[in-house]
């Protein structure tokens, strides 16, 4: 039966969210039961992607990175495909009306990354876009179940949220992206020459995205409202945290936050939704 393999594929994308980010499933679970495999078809798709870039040294990033565009595209076209996260997510396209647009802009920041290792202002603000800000619109497309209005309305907060949560994971990563990876994300930013001036002007940016996200967020429909919240305070914290520590000590580690901590924002988040005071 097809719907058995289906499940199956939507298991794996499941498994490929909670293995690879305690975070995003702690928010996945606050949402609405129904909105789970569609975010979950989503993130698998986004983290394979990711993984290829990232990951998969002494491989050929560059004709991974083809074959996976291209069995995207198939899984699109023909509406099933042997790799199950593939197939979950060629389901949540069809099924909410995501664009091909979207598609293709992430799959071409994913592309940046094979061969970029520094940017310009142009290149940061493409990159940001493709790596983040369509991913929240495709999960938005999920959250508004086909109201066009509501997305039309919704649209740049959803993108400001895509925006600040990238732009910490780029001062959280700094060390590893830079030591690891050879990149530079910030644009014009010479990680040898990184100092509390260039912090606080990124932080400065950050903080205008996650303070134009809130306005969405507190708009957004109860079925989501909560978890895409808790989303946005356990990366809010996370940002202070950064904010804290001296740029010197961010190139040395990874900041993070004790998995305690974010069991105890996860109470604070739900006494606020649910006494609608976000």
């Amino acid at each position: 039966m097809k719907q058995l393999f289906d499940n199956v594929s939507a298991m794996c994308s499941k498994l490929t969210t909670k293995k690879y980010s305690t975070s995003f499933s702690l928010g996945i679970h606050f949402l609405h039961k129904k909105l789970h495999d569609p975010v979950y078809a989503i993130y698998g798709f986004v983290r394979f992607a990711d993984e290829i870039v990232d990951s998969f040294h002494g491989y050929d990033k560059k004709r991974l990175m083809a074959q996976f565009r291209r069995d995207t595209a198939f899984a699109l076209q023909d509406k099933i495909s042997l790799n199950p996260i593939l197939n979950s997510f060629q389901h949540v396209v069809h099924t909410y009306n995501i664009e091909w647009e979207l598609i293709d802009t992430f799959l071409k920041s994913m592309e940046m990354d094979l061969d970029q290792s520094a940017h310009n202002e142009q290149s940061y603000k493409e990159y940001i876009i493709g790596s983040a800000e369509v991913v929240g619109l495709m999960c938005l497309r999920v959250f508004v179940k086909g109201d066009v209005d509501m997305y039309e309305k919704q649209k740049p907060h959803a993108m400001s949220l895509g925006a600040a949560f990238q732009k910490v994971n780029f001062l959280r990563d700094a060390k590893e992206d830079f030591d690891s990876l050879g990149r530079t994300y910030f644009p014009d930013v010479s990680m040898e020459k990184f100092d509390r001036h260039i912090k606080q002007n990124i932080e400065s940016d950050i903080e205008k995205d996650f303070q134009h996200a809130l306005i969405g967020i507190k708009q957004l429909p109860a079925e989501s409202r909560l978890g895409v919240y808790l989303a946005y305070i356990y990366y809010k914290n996370l940002f202070h945290k950064i904010k804290s520590i001296p740029p010197e000590r961010m190139l040395k580690e990874r900041i993070r936050i004790p998995n305690l901590n974010k069991f105890a924002l996860l109470f604070q988040c739900y006494f606020r939704n649910q006494f609608n005071i976000l």
